[in-house]
């Protein structure tokens, strides 16, 4: 039988999920942009505003290597209503002002902690509620809302800052965060805590992170879902140095919104219209495709075809949802959420590994053929992983 999104948004808490993770999207991106804006204009300091803006980021490897078991010990609807309640906290004391620099990267990195057990909490949920193709399918919504939500808090954020003082952005962002705690509370149901292990929280964290990354199906799979996107991402960071070499550093918006748009495309095609054999079957083609139209940026090509370009790789990301469905099938429901989490974890880290590397190269090197050298990295992974992608 097929699965149509009407049948993914029939589930109640499908549903709530969602709305869940659209109002964490925005709300965090609005957060993000006043607080960066807000340090620049009482510092005057780039490196302020940019350690602000990637504070939030930066604590994922280390919530993902002591944290996570706390998705398959804590029900969702504690846990979630907990996380809520504390972006909620920190948003509302940083609207309040007056903090110094460091202390608001310490309220950031504070939150940023528990940022990957809460969206392996919610991962973990996906399969539970919509088994079979309904969780590759749902899977891809998620993926196409945190695109479109973060596009549309990052404007939104723009236009609240052209109307309000930085401060009143962060109040609307705490206020998003309030709706979310209501929500989570209200309308996700009650459900069993898993058995507890004996072990420590990072003990047992580290345990079964061990344990996936010792397997060599799992750690395949991880890899899979890891290099060729933290790869190909680097490209992302040439953007503004790119257009400005076009004599254009305005259009590096341009650039980014191309590659927005062709991940959005990519999940929502293969998410929706491939079916499942031929998904399987494209999984190896469309990895590598997440870095071989990057090839042609060695050739400094216009603005229109470089936006093409971006987006045509970056609709190769589809490929993570057949991973993803893979990994999900590869592990057992009690250690589900941490294997999830661990996943995203691992992609958020690497995605900043790879716009850093790609900065770094950028010293020697012109940023096509950095991006070029992004695209063919990309590629030689995915066909490296071609036994984990096929």
């Amino acid at each position: 039988m097929t699965v149509r999104y009407r049948d993914v948004f029939g589930v109640p808490e499908f549903r709530t999920l969602f709305t869940l993770q659209t109002l964490q999207v925005a709300g965090d991106s609005v957060r993000t942009l006043a607080l960066s804006v807000q340090t620049f204009e009482r510092t005057g300091s780039t490196v302020a505003a940019a350690l602000v803006f990637a504070a939030g980021m930066l604590p994922y490897v280390v919530g993902g290597a002591l944290l996570l078991s706390l998705a398959d010990r804590i029900p969702a609807r504690p846990l979630l209503t907990g996380y809520h309640l504390l972006r909620f906290g920190i948003t509302a004391v940083l609207a309040l002002g007056g903090l110094p620099v460091p202390a608001v990267m310490a309220l950031l990195v504070a939150v940023g902690l528990f940022a990957p057990v809460g969206s392996a909490t919610v991962q973990a949920r996906l399969p539970i509620l919509l088994p079979g193709n309904g969780y590759v399918l749902g899977r891809s919504l998620f993926t196409m809302t945190s695109a479109g939500a973060q596009i549309t808090g990052q404007a939104a954020g723009g236009l609240l800052l052209a109307v309000l003082s930085p401060a009143g952005a962060l109040w609307l962002a705490a206020i998003s965060a309030a709706l979310a705690v209501v929500l989570a509370h209200l309308r996700l149901p009650d459900v069993p805590a898993a058995p507890r292990a004996s072990s420590g929280l990072a003990r047992e964290t580290w345990r079964v992170n061990s344990l996936l990354l010792g397997r060599r199906t799992t750690r395949g799979l991880l890899l899979a879902a890891w290099l060729p996107i933290s790869l190909s991402v680097g490209s992302e960071g040439m953007a503004v140095p790119y257009a400005a070499g076009l004599g254009a550093p305005d259009a590096a918006g341009l650039l980014l919104s191309a590659a927005a748009a062709g991940m959005f495309a990519g999940n929502f095609v293969v998410g929706r219209w491939v079916r499942p054999g031929l998904r399987e079957r494209l999984t190896l083609p469309l990895a590598a495709l997440t870095g071989a139209p990057l090839l042609l940026f060695a050739a400094g090509p216009p603005l229109p075809l470089a936006c093409a370009l971006m987006a045509a790789g970056t609709f190769g990301l589809g490929y993570e949802l057949a991973v993803q469905q893979r990994l999900v099938d590869a592990v057992p429901e009690t250690i589900r959420g941490q294997a999830l989490g661990l996943s995203n974890a691992g992609l958020m880290t690497g995605q900043a590994a790879g716009i850093g590397a790609a900065g770094a190269v950028g010293e020697f090197m012109a940023p096509g053929d950095v991006v070029a050298l992004c695209g063919a990295a990309a590629v030689a992974a995915s066909l490296a992983l071609a036994r984990h992608l096929r």
